[in-house]
């Protein structure tokens, strides 16, 4: 078992070598955390863990030679006490489910930024921290297991929706030397004064920035751009 002190040992298990050096980094980038192995598949996982120490699977849940949950299924039965952060592009709830009795703790979609699974990672470490000893009442459990949820999403100012706010981010994002309301407006099909809005929400959330667009006639048009980590 890891001491209170110790750093988090996380084997990443993901079958696309890029994206398993992007997750490795990831974690290592995460205080109290350290990545003890990459795997590119279910069997090779089982050979880590055969050697290695490991308190955390930062499991894919598609791999190319088993399904994530029934790698978790064959390593719960072999006595493994690892807990299971599980990757995936599938919005399956059923998958979800089935995942709890198999010690997954957290569900993380693909793509995901660094900022996400530095969360899922945060949350996990401080569920480590309260799930230790025993509680003293109903409070202190309830307490242990909300360190795993997400706060609730704050709601949008009136007039603003999320589907439209995903469309806006994800323009935003794309345009890597920033765009322009009117810019913004045509590439998502929604006015300028709305395309405004959504800029001016997401820089107050500190997701954009704004800056002066020089070289036009008149008064220099304000440019935006994204600013959270990728």
């Amino acid at each position: 078992m890891t001491g209170a002190d110790d750093p988090i040992r996380v084997l990443v298990v993901e079958d696309d070598p890029v994206a398993a050096d992007a997750h490795v980094l990831y974690v290592d980038r995460v205080p109290g955390f350290t990545a003890v192995g990459r795997a590119h598949s279910g069997a090779e996982a089982r050979r880590v863990l055969d050697r290695t120490p490991v308190d955390l699977l930062l499991l894919d849940l598609h791999l190319p030679d088993v399904h994530g949950l029934q790698l978790a299924r064959t390593l719960r039965a072999a006595g493994s006490r690892a807990d299971v952060i599980a990757v995936t592009s599938a919005r399956d709830l059923t998958v979800v489910r089935e995942g709890v009795s198999l010690g997954v703790v957290q569900y993380v979609l693909k793509p995901f930024t660094f900022a996400t699974l530095r969360d899922r990672l945060v949350r996990y470490a401080e569920f480590r921290r309260t799930a230790a000893g025993e509680a003293s009442g109903q409070d202190e459990v309830d307490r242990t297991l909300a360190a795993l949820r997400a706060p609730a999403p704050t709601a949008l100012p009136k007039g603003l929706s999320a589907p439209t706010l995903e469309r806006v981010t994800a323009a935003l994002r794309a345009g890597d030397d920033g765009l322009t309301a009117a810019a913004l407006a045509e590439e998502t099909g929604i006015s300028r004064i709305t395309a405004r809005r959504y800029l001016e929400h997401l820089v107050d959330t500190g997701r954009a920035a704004r800056r002066p667009q020089y070289g036009t006639v008149g008064r220099p048009e304000l440019q935006y751009r994204w600013v959270r980590e990728r």
